[in-house]
């Protein structure tokens, strides 16, 4: 569970003392601390949500978190050198399915929220980089801080995230375990049957 909420929070969190964006691009801390106060007053005020609501849980999810994440490249990062075998109708297909998963991973994530406090690191960037690793402290009551580091790119469409390790665990690499057994046992196909079956499952459970 511990390692579930940490995850997500991916698109929520992130390191303050960034410089600001060119171009009129909202930098990483900005946009962190905006979708983090608004995630934040919606589970801890809204009644239904608190009361085990799921649809309103993945709503949440999908208009708030999710915009601020780079599917494309995530996927592609957890397909490996699979991602190339891949035919566009696949890569379009195990896109959707992953980002289907994600929602219903992050919906359970955030039904499961108990007030975990966010501490912000400072993050040293220079104001032409594309790439940055942010890092941050998540304090859970009666538990042990973990480290979260956010990867992020900078994109036509502003800061994304790509990835997240969570103590030493790399979000995208553990799913690139899965990925590759699910391709070596049916090929891409099987991949995008097997997440597909997936997210079916879960979607039953609502």
């Amino acid at each position: 569970m511990i390692k579930g909420l940490l995850i997500g929070w991916m698109a929520a969190c992130c390191a303050a003392a960034v410089p600001a964006g060119a171009q009129g691009v909202t930098p990483p801390d900005a946009l962190a601390r905006s979708v983090t106060d608004e995630v934040l007053a919606v589970l801890r005020a809204d009644k239904d949500i608190q009361a085990g609501n799921r649809k309103k849980v993945i709503d949440l999810v999908d208009k708030k978190v999710l915009p601020h994440f780079d599917f494309v490249r995530m996927t592609q990062l957890a397909a490996g050198r699979h991602w190339r075998d891949a035919s566009p109708e696949q890569q379009k297909l195990l896109v959707g399915e992953f980002r289907t998963l994600l929602v219903q991973t992050y919906a359970a994530t955030f039904m499961a929220y108990r007030d975990q406090q966010v501490e912000y690191r400072p993050l040293r960037m220079q104001p032409n980089d594309t790439e940055v690793v942010v890092k941050s402290l998540i304090n859970q009551p009666g538990g042990k801080p973990v480290t979260v580091d956010y990867k992020m790119q900078k994109s036509d469409a502003g800061w994304k995230v790509y990835d997240v390790v969570v103590g030493d665990l790399s979000l995208v690499q553990s799913y690139r375990g899965t990925f590759s057994t699910e391709v070596q046992k049916g090929g891409i196909g099987g991949l995008v049957k097997a997440l597909a079956e997936k997210n079916k499952e879960l979607l039953a459970r609502q």
